[in-house]
């Protein structure tokens, strides 16, 4: 998905998922447009976040320098050929590596099948400047945040939100402890 950001090659990246500041950004830009129910391309971004849980990296380091520190550290290691890629980094699906940036923060580096984008980035699990959170919850919070917006959150807004991506409805709002949790941190 293309979501306006530049990613060079050979990097694949998904800001959506891990980049607390990008998120906050997509927010406010899909406030001033989508409207309940939310057009089909808007909920398909929502549903490409997945089901499982994700780390996201709140830190200050922008996507640029990300980029540019660990496709440095690639080319100075000689890992950016793919081939290199591949027996540093391992093809199956378990195989990953992790490496620090500047500002401590740790990105694990794992193969993705691609000719050009083979390089996939994410925050690494209990890494600085990263919390971990379900795909639920962070789909949850967008689309409150999105197509309702309003101060006080009720189960009867949240559940009908939730319901465009197929998510089951809360009985109350304190049964989603997270998912108002992560409204409050998105609204800040």
């Amino acid at each position: 998905m293309n979501f306006g950001m530049h990613i060079p090659e050979p990097v694949i990246f998904n800001p959506l998922k891990h980049y607390l500041p990008f998120i906050k950004s997509y927010i406010e830009t899909k406030a001033e447009g989508e409207r309940y129910p939310g057009s089909s391309a808007f909920i398909k971004e929502l549903k490409h976040l997945g089901t499982c849980v994700m780390d996201v990296y709140n830190g200050d380091l922008p996507p640029e320098k990300i980029f540019s520190e660990i496709t440095g550290f690639l080319e100075k290691k000689g890992y950016l050929p793919r081939e290199e890629y591949i027996k540093w980094a391992g093809r199956n699906r378990r195989s990953y590596r992790i490496i620090t940036l500047s500002d401590g923060s740790q990105w694990t580096l794992k193969y993705h099948d691609h000719e050009t984008r083979y390089v996939h980035i994410f925050p690494a699990r209990s890494s600085s400047y990263t919390f971990r959170v379900k795909a639920n919850t962070i789909k949850s919070a967008v689309l409150y945040l999105v197509l309702t917006g309003k101060d006080f959150i009720s189960e009867e807004d949240l559940n009908k939100t939730r319901a465009l991506v197929g998510l089951s409805p809360v009985r109350e709002v304190a049964d989603a402890e997270a998912v108002t949790e992560m409204i409050e941190i998105l609204r800040r």
